[in-house]
């Protein structure tokens, strides 16, 4: 019987970027999507993750356990923590979809790079590398950079200013790190749109790492 995959996104134009990557890598998955861009606008509005939307984060993961699926992929940062601390009730693998991308940085690179274009996510994304380079027992050093007004930029529909203020950020920090790590999903359509031959550094997105994630959990949930 196939696996289903249920994917829990904060932004409207996340699952059209998710589902194609899952026709990709595992066609004979099905996959359902819940989006509640709430869960990120509470969160840009409380400058935190609060306690609420933690709780009803996890209201969502026991729905999507309920509704059939046997993994599910959460594809915002900025939440992240609250991913965490829900796992322990879920009964299925529950993923956070930059757990890859910090455990790839922290192979490949010592000194790295954290883009972002809010803080609410730039904080949470160090955080998790900084935990992951600890549990592999890694030394690294962390460059945050902020891209300030893209986001407001690409809210209010103007995605030419978002680039260019995010293409900057990236060439000006590939030139002081190992590796750069996009913190945001939304971030990687500008990375790829950049000439190879300027990619002076390995630039991680966490879209395509995180659905790999789940492939590899639902495989071994089929090999079980």
């Amino acid at each position: 019987m196939p696996k289903t995959l249920a994917l829990i996104h904060t932004g409207a134009f996340l699952p059209q970027v998710f589902t194609k990557l899952c026709q990709e890598l595992m066609p004979d998955v099905k996959v359902f999507n819940i989006v509640d861009e709430s869960l990120i606008n509470n969160t840009i509005a409380a400058n935190q993750l609060t306690p609420a939307t933690s709780k009803r984060l996890a209201h969502y993961l026991e729905s999507a356990e309920e509704a059939g699926a046997d993994a599910i992929l959460v594809t915002c940062s900025s939440i992240g923590p609250a991913v965490e601390a829900a796992r322990p009730f879920i009964n299925i693998p529950v993923l956070r979809v930059d757990e890859p991308m910090a455990d790839e940085a922290v192979r490949v690179g010592r000194r790295i790079g954290v883009i972002a274009t809010l803080s609410t996510t730039l904080k949470p994304t160090v955080n998790l590398i900084k935990a992951r380079a600890a549990a592999q027992d890694r030394e690294i050093e962390i460059v945050e950079y902020l891209c300030e007004g893209a986001f407001q930029a690409v809210v209010s529909g103007d995605t030419a200013t978002h680039d260019r203020i995010v293409t900057a950020g990236l060439m000006e920090l590939m030139d002081k790190v190992d590796v750069v790590v996009l913190a945001q999903a939304s971030m990687a359509r500008v990375a790829e749109a950049i000439p190879a031959n300027e990619k002076k550094v390995p630039i991680l997105a966490s879209p395509r790492l995180g659905v790999a994630a789940a492939k590899e959990a639902l495989a071994a949930l089929t090999s079980k």
